[in-house]
């Protein structure tokens, strides 16, 4: 076989596969199989917060737990509102109105409460650390410190 003005002889470019025939579709990776979450997630909104909120437990009610949610901003969400919810919850939920499964409510509060809700307990948190650590240093003793600060310096010798 003479090989053709580019080198290649004519075998050669016969076994070649066409690039159309490659393209990523053909080579892309079957889907794999994963198990369903339990608990579907809404549609996004835009400064909404959406959560599960426990109403029963092992079919007897919890009404302390959802009250308490309740008088926290949560709002249950109307099965109206949300219509992807439509055929995954039962009948008796449904009746309700609310968007319920397995005992948990779907629950929606703006976005600023949730803000509002993480510095309370930042600056809660920060309250009992100080005091925990005023409260050890309380305890030190200047012959045998708890904690010291270590420094180190470098200094240049001028060498012999």
């Amino acid at each position: 076989m003479k090989n053709s003005k580019w080198g290649m002889s004519k075998m050669t470019q016969q076994n070649r596969s066409k690039r159309t025939s490659n393209t990523r579709e053909t080579n892309a990776r079957q889907q794999q199989w994963k198990p369903a979450s339990t608990l579907p997630d809404p549609n996004p909104v835009e400064g909404i917060v959406f959560r599960w909120v426990r109403k029963s437990l092992q079919g007897k009610v919890d009404q302390t737990n959802y009250s308490r949610k309740l008088r926290e901003g949560w709002e249950p969400c109307a099965l109206k509102d949300h219509p992807e919810f439509e055929g995954l919850i039962d009948d008796e939920a449904a009746a309700s109105g609310n968007i319920e499964i397995g005992g948990l409510v779907l629950c929606r509060i703006p976005q600023e409460f949730v803000d509002q809700r993480k510095a309370y307990y930042a600056k809660t948190t920060q309250a009992q650390m100080d005091s925990v650590d005023k409260n050890l240093m309380r305890e030190e003793d200047s012959r045998m410190p708890l904690y010291k600060e270590r420094k180190s310096t470098v200094s240049f010798g001028k060498g012999s």
